[in-house]
């Protein structure tokens, strides 16, 4: 008989923060007015909301390690599972497909010029990749082949950018339009497909995928050594502790020379927020799994079990929302969610305030759609 994957509600409850985390930061109610927590580094360094997408590919792996890690021994299932993961590797990437080209106003969607104009990056996207090339890793090498292909990937990497010429520019370097990352991206993606706010280079572009990679597999290995039952809960948390704080000493040492950038992933940004993963996630493993002390963890695991959902699902309604238009007094029309913000958060909170209030109401709301789904046990495995 066929067992169940072991669960961690530790993992649940931080993949659930994370992903809540995620959606604050994605939808203020002012672009222009936000708490600076929670904006991105403009470029170099990491601001809490730059842990956030490391944090949840972090959490692919560790899951992976999960649902997976009995099967690994016998190749026969290595294709059924491979199968599985690039269906969802599909899957994933066509949400976020959708996400792209979901038009903001229905009456001037053309399909044929939304094509030639969508963005092929994404969030969505990157996870879709990154997960099935971490499962096929994750299923063919072994603990210390995993660990050597990390710092294969980081040493790779930083090579790369750190030396390799950039084609029609010059020296290689480190600056938003004139990396070889944004080169790669315009040569195969060309402008019209990438980021709308730059069109010259995109934060989740083709080459900063590979320590993306990194990040996931860092998290396949702190799954594996969480599921070793022959050590001892206590001393799996103590050693967590030790590499994720040597990870975050490594990463600021090398962020001297090659500095913590989200939008370029870079090697020393995977080592610190790798180390801080791994330090988050070994605390909520030791008050939650091993002390029991779970009754604040509801509503994270709430969001936890369907997160890619819930992310997909915020993505899409407020373009939703704003298709329908509310004639103003003016003789203007505004989107109806836009409407909300205006009418009922400007008036009564600061500017700043106003925009969090909005993103804390957004986050409440969903959390009660969320909880009735998961009272009824209704989970969308996407």
């Amino acid at each position: 008989m066929e067992t169940k994957p072991q669960r961690l509600l530790s993992l649940d409850f931080f993949r659930g923060l994370t992903v809540a985390t995620m959606i604050l930061v994605n939808n203020p109610g002012d672009w222009g007015h936000i708490y600076a927590p929670l904006e991105h580094a403009e470029w170099n360094g990491c601001t809490p909301t730059d842990l956030v997408f490391p944090f949840f590919l972090f959490i692919v792996g560790v899951s992976i390690a999960y649902a997976m890690g009995s099967k690994k021994t016998d190749p026969k299932s290595h294709g059924q599972l491979l199968k599985k993961a690039f269906r969802r590797m599909i899957t994933l990437f066509a949400l976020g497909f959708i996400l792209a080209i979901f038009p903001r106003n229905f009456h001037d969607f053309n399909l044929i010029e939304s094509l030639k104009h969508v963005r092929i990056p994404g969030v969505l996207q990157r996870i879709s990749v990154v997960f099935f090339i971490s499962t096929f890793i994750f299923l063919k090498q072994s603990e210390k082949s995993i660990f050597r292909t990390i710092i294969l990937i980081l040493v790779a990497y930083w090579a790369l950018m750190m030396f390799v010429p950039v084609p029609d520019f010059g020296p290689a370097n480190l600056e938003k339009e004139t990396n070889l990352g944004a080169w790669l991206d315009r040569t195969l993606l060309t402008e019209a497909h990438l980021w709308k706010s730059s069109k010259t280079w995109d934060p989740e572009g083709i080459l900063s995928t590979l320590p993306a990679i990194g990040t996931c597999l860092f998290g396949v290995l702190v799954g594996v050594y969480l599921k070793r039952k022959e050590v001892e809960a206590a001393t799996k948390v103590a050693w967590l502790f030790v590499v994720g704080l040597l990870c975050v000493m490594a990463g600021l040492l090398w962020d001297l020379e090659f500095p913590i950038n989200k939008s370029l992933w870079t090697s020393s940004y995977v080592l610190y927020t790798g180390g801080l993963a791994t330090i988050g996630l070994a605390l909520s493993y030791w008050i939650i799994d091993v002390n029991q002390y779970n009754r604040f963890t509801k509503p994270f695991v709430v969001y936890g079990v369907n997160a890619i959902t819930v992310f997909f699902l915020t993505g899409l309604t407020p373009r939703l929302f704003n298709m329908i238009k509310i004639d103003m007094p003016d003789g203007s029309k505004l989107g109806a969610l836009s409407w909300f913000y205006q009418n009922f958060f400007p008036p009564y909170f600061s500017p700043i305030n106003a925009s969090l209030a909005y993103a804390i109401v957004f986050i409440l709301f969903w959390y009660v759609i969320l909880w009735m789904m998961y009272k009824k046990n209704i989970i969308i495995k996407v």
